[in-house]
């Protein structure tokens, strides 16, 4: 008699059976087929494919079809469905069907069985993963860097697939939340999040929140990143707090510059050309010290992957124990190795994995965005506010943040009075329209674009110590006043 086949398949890349296990499959199929309310415990651990046998997926795929239409499962409906779709003779007939259920006497364990298969199906895609890479690695015609960008866009799809996150009972959230509560009420200012360093701001939103997706949007020249770095200075240099910092547009000298140009008060002009006179070169030499030890963790990678970004920041957030990422600006990102129809369906996963990057963290992610060009084109004294429609790319994004806020100075576009009578010259709003936790509105700022900075109206001047010690206010006894700058001439570009 000969010799019966093993007819299991084997990777013969590294002769070892594929990671699987057929009994259990067996076992879970068999279980959902008596117990009416078994498919609702396992509906989110399995998928067809999470089976090995292609005659297990098949039956599962029936089991799901007449769930989902809320028929009942047995051995009766399950045999017609496959009937039905003609792949009854293909999984064995009526008899593998019934042998599956005679052999099961309870779907006590039926989680468990099927968390083991779900970690057997993750294992395969792994190895076809790797199997994949590796020979593209081989062959000399492919360009490694787009390789590995492939890999990571690829690595990243597979973990987002399989991400899962537990229920979890109120009782631990309530605490949370009563603790938060008991933190702002103990604080004067009632923050609850990292302070903005704008008093007005910090009232409307009670500081940057965790976990929450910020999107701070604005047409060029309106000052996006100098927005960007005034509330970096105000979070890392004036509160110490860590802050990482994704330049995917300027490189690390040139954002370093903006930021002295900030904190020294040296106009951008003069840190360029370094043709800075003697009271500038004090003042540069006394205030520089903020700077220095300053917890600023600065990635000016171009082109940066979601994937790679991922990576990045949870290890800073481990080593450095940074509580605020910032990221200039999210249409630079790219979510390589997966396959878009457009742009907008890019932007659109990326946006949400930043919110779920936001959660994962528990930190807020403050993603600078651009905006279409339909704000130039609309008429009027309102045409030129921005609207949510106008962010570029993604519907997505609006839908992604749990705020949205605009950098918008009117001053640009020749209008110089709001509607409530406020002087806009040398103004900048910055307009929350989108807050899911709280209040929109308006936030009125100075802007002094020679020096890269935001600042409260309320702050006229500030100072700096002689010795380079930190602020006690924004003026100190003894201190001569920074002279205020004329405003911008009319229409020009933040540097």
């Amino acid at each position: 008699m000969p010799e019966k086949k093993n007819k299991t398949p084997i990777d013969s890349t590294y002769g070892h059976l594929q990671p699987q296990a057929t009994d259990i499959e067996r076992v879970v199929l068999g279980a959902l087929m008596i117990d009416k309310d078994a498919f609702s415990v396992v509906s989110e651990i399995l998928r067809p494919e999470t089976f090995y046998e292609p005659r297990n997926q098949k039956i599962y795929k029936a089991i799901q079809s007449l769930s989902i239409a809320e028929n009942p499962v047995d051995i009766m409906t399950v045999t017609e469905e496959l009937k039905r779709g003609g792949t009854l003779e293909d999984v064995g007939g009526p008899a593998y069907i019934l042998e599956l259920s005679s052999h099961v006497a309870s779907s006590a364990n039926i989680e468990y069985h099927s968390r083991i298969l779900a970690q057997k199906f993750l294992a395969r895609q792994l190895i076809s993963f790797a199997s994949v890479i590796e020979t593209k690695a081989f062959d000399e015609g492919v360009d490694v860097d787009e390789l590995m960008q492939e890999a990571e866009g690829s690595l990243f799809e597979l973990s987002q697939k399989n991400m899962r996150q537990d229920y979890t009972q109120i009782d631990p959230v309530l605490k949370q939340a009563v603790d938060i509560l008991s933190k702002a009420a103990a604080n004067s200012g009632g923050l609850t999040g990292i302070p903005t360093g704008y008093t007005k701001l910090d009232d409307m939103t009670a500081g940057w929140q965790s976990s929450d997706l910020v999107i701070i949007a604005g047409r060029p020249a309106m000052g996006k990143t100098s927005f960007a770095l005034s509330l970096a200075k105000n979070i890392s240099v004036d509160n110490q707090i860590p802050i990482a910092f994704f330049s995917l547009e300027m490189n690390n000298v040139q954002l370093v510059n903006r930021l002295i140009s900030n904190v020294c008060e040296i106009s951008g002009k003069k840190i360029l050309n370094g043709q800075l006179d003697d009271e500038e070169w004090k003042r540069l030499d006394r205030n520089i010290r903020r700077l220095q030890g300053a917890p600023i963790y600065i990635d000016d990678t171009p082109g940066m992957s979601i994937f790679e970004l991922r990576t990045k920041a949870r290890r800073l957030v481990r080593e450095k124990g940074v509580r605020v990422i910032m990221i200039d600006y999210l249409q630079l990102m790219n979510a390589n190795g997966a396959r878009f129809g457009s742009r907008q369906e890019e932007v659109s996963t990326i946006s949400r994995s930043l919110k779920g990057l936001a959660k994962e963290l528990d930190i807020p992610i403050l993603a600078l965005s651009q905006l279409n060009r339909t704000v130039e084109n609309r008429e009027g004294k309102e045409g030129k506010r921005p609207q949510l429609s106008d962010l570029r790319e993604s519907g997505a994004i609006e839908q992604d943040a749990d705020m949205v806020l605009f950098v918008h100075r009117p001053e640009y576009y020749h209008l110089y009075v709001d509607e409530h009578g406020n002087d806009l010259h040398g103004m900048a709003q910055i307009i929350v329209a989108k807050h899911r936790k709280g209040a929109t509105g308006d936030v009125l700022l100075h802007f002094r674009g020679e020096f890269t900075r935001f600042q409260n109206p309320e702050d006229a001047s500030v100072n700096f110590p002689e010795d380079g010690g930190e602020l006690i206010g924004s003026k100190l006894n003894g201190e001569r006043d920074m002279p205020i700058p004329p405003p911008l001439p009319e229409g020009g570009a933040a540097f």
